[in-house]
């Protein structure tokens, strides 16, 4: 599964690994301020579970925090007298502070992925489907800002767009592997007696006359 970096989190690592699914991440780059120690440079030691800074000091276990991560904090006499500290902290009692998710081990594995050839060969494929995907529904059918009110409104209207641009795909497809009209439009009719069958169908058909303010429904179909 690739994602963008907005994705790159511990807990969806853990997810997409539990579940067996390969993650496709991007690099992201360090949240640093321009003169400091990058949080790389901060080695962690699963045997001390502590953290080793440039200096070769360890940073011990403080704290695990509620959104899951642990805290591990320099002893600020060292820290005191250190030539690195202008590199390593601004803190007024001397004390640097590196954070470490629980999950973190599942973060690093994906991260030691995206060195890999599959990876980057399927992340390369991102701009090319995921992403003209999003802008297809953006500039062709007007989901770059809402036109409605309401997530209930919203939600019924994209997934309007979305069934359209699936169908799309699908004529596509049946194009491009020689399928006949006639398949596709059997298809089509196949799909919407199925659908037509179902409760669900009347319901959703009422409430979107009652946005759109017909009661027609070759409007929608």
């Amino acid at each position: 599964m690739a994602v963008d970096a907005g994705y790159k989190t511990p807990y969806i690592s853990k997810l997409l690994m539990d579940d067996g699914i390969r993650p496709v991440m991007p690099y992201t780059r360090p949240q640093t301020k321009d003169g400091f120690f990058k949080k790389y440079e901060y080695v962690y030691d699963e045997h001390y579970d502590a953290y080793i800074c440039p200096s070769n000091e360890f940073l011990t276990y403080e704290l695990t925090n509620r959104d899951g991560y642990q805290m591990y904090r320099s002893n600020p006499e060292r820290c005191r007298s250190c030539s690195f500290l202008n590199q390593c902290t601004e803190s007024k009692d001397f004390k640097k502070r590196v954070s470490r998710h629980i999950w973190a081990d599942y973060l690093e594995e994906a991260e030691h992925l995206r060195h890999t050839e599959r990876n980057k060969r399927i992340y390369s494929k991102r701009k090319e489907t995921i992403e003209r995907v999003f802008a297809d529904m953006k500039e062709k059918h007007g989901m770059r800002w809402t036109t409605l009110r309401g997530l209930r409104k919203v939600s019924m209207q994209a997934m309007l767009v979305f069934a359209c641009m699936n169908l799309k795909k699908l004529a596509t497809w049946l194009w491009r592997t020689g399928g006949s009209k006639q398949k596709l439009t059997a298809f089509l009719s196949f799909l919407f007696l199925q659908t037509r069958q179902t409760p669900e169908f009347h319901s959703e058909q009422r409430s979107l006359s009652a946005i759109w303010g017909t009661t027609n429904r070759s409007t929608f179909f």
